[in-house]
């Protein structure tokens, strides 16, 4: 299903039956897409899904086999058609400062590329300044590209597709392995270019929460369009409703939920629940009789997040595969004892490199059987504070326990109980899944006489019947992820260490993950300490820490979290206008806490609800802006990050 295969007048890209292979694999089947000029239009689907080769047609650097596309009115056919569209359009390849050159500066990127475009001296000196200012990188001009966090590069790498001034930029998840800040920063920057220049931009992400920026989306699956529209008309598509609920014990209740509905999940203490094709209270009633003699304290019905919808799209559709009938996770052959004793602790813990601080004397606290969130930006110290509990690295002042072993006096030992699956090195890629499985069980000393029971558990807590012959290289992004994870379980610990687990993976993948996740800690008592980027996964934490410039800055639950932000900044507005570029850029000049464009729609925090909504009504109607909708929500675990992080760095009042 795509959008109706019509060519549309004034578009800047028209797109109909479009295919493409690769040898025998049919990658974009089918494909109709129209892209309006002045629009954000978003591609969001997992790996493989056809997103970078639909973008690389468009972009005019890779041909494909059957359909028609046009792009800025020209007739994409040939080698020597596409080259009379590349220099009106900017392209931003998949990955970390790939378009970059890691042994220049932030300068000489810039000015390098400039050239290319044949931008002259006194274009170049204009809208280097202006796009410095506007990425926040005037202050690093001379640092060597591959010096740069994560988010920089990335910020760097739009600067050099802008730089020619572009009519249609081509972002190929930009934002992936990218903090909340620096992905604030980025949509911001996206924002004024439309404002001030009109600019038409494709995105793709792999962050579902960023759907809601898009104008219009196509959600893709497998080559195909899964649906396609607005995010709020593709919210509607799905039919039925989501419950939350939070109950004692969780995990009965989730068991006995899982049986009668297949899309489930745990965050945190809530329990979500998508059920299909009936109305609210029904599925209300349902859910109370099945949780018969299991305390239930909190239910109530909410609209389904994208998320959501995506998830239940993919099940109720056409490209729906085979459902699973058996869901369960295999226990340990030796569980754990059952106890909230401390299994992670940190106190005063400090790294120097030379004259740089990178942690600087954190102290927290992980008990047993509880996933624990250590949250920051590109260079916060996460990576490095989790490199010391677990003896990689020696800490410059403090000390640490882990798995009931002193950190530094017995890092073998440590190392004997934990499982450690690290952000950039957790699998050989040109080994096939068994021969990875086999190596990570002789490098955590499994014993032989269990060796084929315990590869026989990691294949099926993994999920990976059918894939263990294949290269782990090959893998889909989610399914690598999880053999990874497996083989990071098969001495089955009892402290779990994960970096960044998910980055790049789907909505499905990370769902599939978290399940396991939820499992090992709820059933198994395993203590996992993770770190993310995805703000609606923080959610699934038990207890969360922020981290900035190798300091604590807030430690708590993620509900907290929320609350603390509600009573200090207020609630979040959803504010709803005929002209929002124009409303935005007023919003902005008058200092609301916050804001931030989110598709058609504007964001802010306001603390007087009443006051803030006068205000902005009074502002709108001297502009001649029509307000349709002010609606407030409780702030988002992003909102607080980004609150807390720019607060500290004096862009808004702490």
């Amino acid at each position: 299903m795509g959008e109706a295969a019509l060519v549309v007048e004034n578009a800047v890209i028209n797109i109909t039956g479009f295919c493409k292979s690769y040898k025998k694999k049919l990658a974009v089947n089918k494909v109709d897409l129209s892209v309006q000029r002045g629009e954000i239009y978003g591609l969001i689907g997992p790996d493989g899904s056809g997103k970078s080769s639909l973008m690389k047609a468009i972009a005019g650097v890779l041909s494909f086999e059957k359909g028609s596309l046009e792009v800025l009115g020209v007739n994409v056919v040939s080698e020597s058609s596409a080259e009379k569209i590349k220099g009106r359009l900017g392209f931003m390849p998949q990955g970390l400062g790939l378009n970059l050159y890691g042994d220049l500066s932030v300068e000489e990127n810039i000015d390098f590329f400039a050239q290319l475009r044949q931008v002259s001296r006194e274009q170049l000196a204009e809208r280097k300044e202006k796009l410095l200012t506007m990425t926040r990188l005037e202050g690093f001009r001379s640092r060597l590209m591959k010096n740069l966090s994560g988010g920089m590069k990335q910020k760097l790498g739009l600067v050099c597709t802008l730089i020619h001034q572009p009519e249609l930029v081509i972002l190929d998840e930009p934002t992936t392995g990218v903090d909340p800040v620096s992905r604030r920063d980025f949509w911001s920057i996206l924002a004024e270019l439309l404002r001030e220049q009109g600019i038409t931009a494709l995105v793709s992400t792999a962050y579902m929460d960023e759907a809601a920026r898009f104008h219009r989306l196509s959600l893709m699956y497998n080559g195909q369009i899964l649906a396609a529209g607005e995010p709020d008309a593709i919210r509607q598509q799905a039919k039925g409703c989501l419950i939350e609920l939070s109950a004692e014990p969780q995990f009965e209740a989730l068991n006995r939920l899982k049986i009668h509905y297949p899309q489930i999940e745990a965050t945190g203490p809530i329990i979500r629940v998508f059920a299909d094709n009936v109305p609210s209270s029904k599925c209300v009633n349902t859910i109370t009789g099945l949780l018969t003699g299991v305390e239930i304290k909190t239910l109530r019905a909410l609209d389904p997040e994208l998320e959501d919808a995506f998830i239940a799209l993919l099940r109720q559709g056409p490209l729906a595969g085979p459902t699973k009938k058996d869901n369960s996770v295999p226990r340990f052959d030796k569980p754990l004892p059952d106890n909230k004793s401390i299994a992670i602790e940190a106190k005063q813990l400090t790294k120097d490199f030379d004259q740089f601080r990178s942690v600087d004397h954190i102290n927290f606290t992980v008990k047993q059987g509880e996933i624990f969130g250590l949250l920051g930006a590109n260079g916060a110290g996460k990576t490095t504070a989790i490199k010391m509990l677990t003896g990689i690295l020696p800490p410059s002042e403090g000390e640490g326990q882990v798995a009931g072993a002193n950190m530094s006096g017995a890092a073998q030992t440590i190392k004997e109980r934990i499982g450690y699956m690290s952000q950039a090195f957790s699998l050989y890629l040109d080994l096939t899944v068994m021969e990875n499985i086999r190596l990570f069980a002789s490098i955590y000393g499994v014993d032989r006489k269990i060796l084929k029971q315990r590869i026989a558990w990691v294949i099926q807590i993994a999920g990976l019947t059918g894939v263990t012959g294949q290269l782990a290289g090959s893998l889909p992004m989610g399914i690598r992820q999880r053999l990874a994870l497996g083989c990071a379980l098969i001495h089955q610990p009892g402290v779990l260490f994960l970096d960044e687990p998910t980055s790049g993976v789907d909505p499905v993948g990370r769902r599939h993950f978290w399940n396991i996740l939820v499992h090992l800690a709820r059933v198994e008592q395993v203590a996992i300490l993770v770190t993310t980027h995805y703000m609606t996964e923080a959610g699934h934490c038990d207890h969360l820490v922020l981290m900035y410039a190798g300091r604590v800055i807030a430690d708590d639950t993620p509900a907290d979290m929320i609350q603390a932000l509600q009573n200090e900044a207020g609630q979040l507005l959803d504010i709803t206008t005929d002209n929002p570029l124009q409303a935005l850029a007023l919003l902005e000049k008058e200092n609301f806490k916050g804001v931030s464009l989110f598709g058609k729609h504007i964001h802010l925090l306001a603390l007087d609800i009443k006051s803030v909504e006068k205000r902005i009504r009074e502002l709108l109607v001297k502009q001649s802006i029509r307000l349709i909708d002010i609606t407030p929500h409780a702030p988002t675990l992003e909102d607080v990050f980004v609150y807390r992080v720019l607060a500290l760095e004096n862009k808004v009042p702490a």
